[in-house]
């Protein structure tokens, strides 16, 4: 799937480019703008200020001020394009971006792709400069508001006071039915003793992971976990997603015992997958910070249930990137999967299970893997039952022999 839309650190429309440039006029002290972002989000950075003589610009990363490791990302031409479907989580940052206008465009940005980002010229002139900040989900703090959970309560130190930072509501992800709003946090801490250099939206705050916090602070930081808040919603579809016009979800119909079910009108992929192996499905244009929803036939999949980290033996479940993980994919997982985005079914899997050919398999395939593993661990188990036995009859022995004695 093709991503269209990507959030912005800052910065007006491509339309208006050459009027910021004549507006705006580039610091003599380079500074740092603070973004923070949830990984696996697609953000882009503009290049607000620069000579209206250069044409084309190169951006620079940084992992911190100072350092000696510095990447250039250009491709010369300022008009790269990327599909967005055929970039995966662990590529390098090489590969995840584009530029686009003067701006830089990261594609499923991890953590590792925190740091400084600095738009130039392959000269060596700087214009504009950027810092940020990349949270992770692995150990994102959830909490379910219809069950009576509640987010974390600030933390107030000497010097500094850490706090979670929310997003607006998203839109209720189903229509007609029963939905899911997510609200997405992120960690951020106030102080006087930041650096500078850096600037931020409010006096005094900026994100956890920016480098302008104080080395002292930011394992205080870092130990603050980012939050995502759940909560049940309903919301009427729109006029022209009643039933007749295929919009409504499958389990929401009552149809007569003979008839044939009525189906949703939407554009539906047929796809095959060998039994055993996992499975990951998206939703086509969804973006993490999206309101985005999984129906499994009349089974609606939802997040208080299926959401990644509630049941630890989940083998169905929904990570926060808004993907549907079906690990060791069965029979009994045949059907069709229905992706709700921003509240409207927008599209369909329809998947088959079949049996893997006959191919050999190699060392890095996952089945081959969990039976290497489960193989080591038996001889293990083994081997200690074995050490033990004979190590008990040899203690046994000497002690016998000690009481003859």
């Amino acid at each position: 799937f093709t991503l269209n839309h990507t959030t912005r650190a800052g910065g007006g429309g491509n339309a208006e480019k050459d009027d910021v440039f004549r507006r705006m006029v580039c610091p003599a002290f380079l500074m740092f703008d603070n973004a923070a972002y949830l990984a696996d989000m697609t953000f882009e950075l503009p290049c607000n200020c620069k000579p209206e003589e250069v044409s084309n610009v190169v951006w620079y990363f940084q992992k911190s001020m100072g350092g000696h490791e510095t990447t250039v990302l250009t491709d010369f031409s300022g008009n790269m394009v990327l599909d967005s479907g055929h970039i995966h989580v662990g590529s390098d940052v090489l590969k995840r971006f584009t530029i686009r206008m003067f701006s830089l465009i990261i594609f499923r940005a991890q953590e590792s792709d925190s740091g400084h980002y600095i738009c130039g010229t392959k000269k060596g002139d700087f214009f504009y400069g950027y810092d940020v900040d990349v949270q992770p989900t692995k150990r994102i703090t959830v909490a379910f508001l219809d069950e009576g959970q509640h987010v974390q309560d600030d933390y107030t130190g000497k010097a500094f006071s850490v706090f979670t930072t929310f997003w607006d509501w998203t839109k209720c992800d189903r229509c007609g039915v029963r939905g899911e709003q997510r609200r997405i946090g992120l960690c951020y801490m106030q102080s006087t003793r930041l650096h500078p250099r850096y600037r931020t939206v409010l006096h005094n705050v900026t994100s956890c992971g920016s480098r302008a916090v104080p080395p002292r602070f930011q394992r205080s930081g870092r130990r603050w976990k980012p939050e995502v808040a759940i909560r049940s919603c309903t919301t009427p579809c729109e006029q022209e997603d009643n039933p007749q016009e295929g919009v409504q979800a499958i389990s929401n119909i009552i149809h007569k015992l003979g008839q044939k079910p009525w189906l949703p009108n939407v554009p539906t992929q047929y796809y095959k997958h060998p039994l055993g192996r996992d499975l990951v499905i998206a939703c086509p244009r969804a973006r993490p910070e999206h309101a985005v929803a999984w129906d499994w036939d009349s089974v609606r999949l939802y997040r208080s249930r299926y959401l990644v980290g509630v049941n630890r033996t989940m083998r169905v479940f929904i990570d926060h990137g808004n993907h549907l993980h079906i690990r060791r994919v069965r029979f009994s997982d045949r059907g069709t999967y229905f992706c709700w985005r921003e509240g409207k079914l927008v599209a369909g899997l329809r998947l088959t299970v079949s049996y893997e050919s006959k191919s050999r398999r190699k060392l890095t395939d996952p089945e081959t893997i969990y039976i290497l593993k489960a193989i080591s661990v038996s001889y293990i188990l083994i081997g200690a039952i074995f050490f033990s036995i004979h190590l008990s009859r040899c203690c046994w022995r000497m002690l016998r022999s000690s009481a003859r004695t």
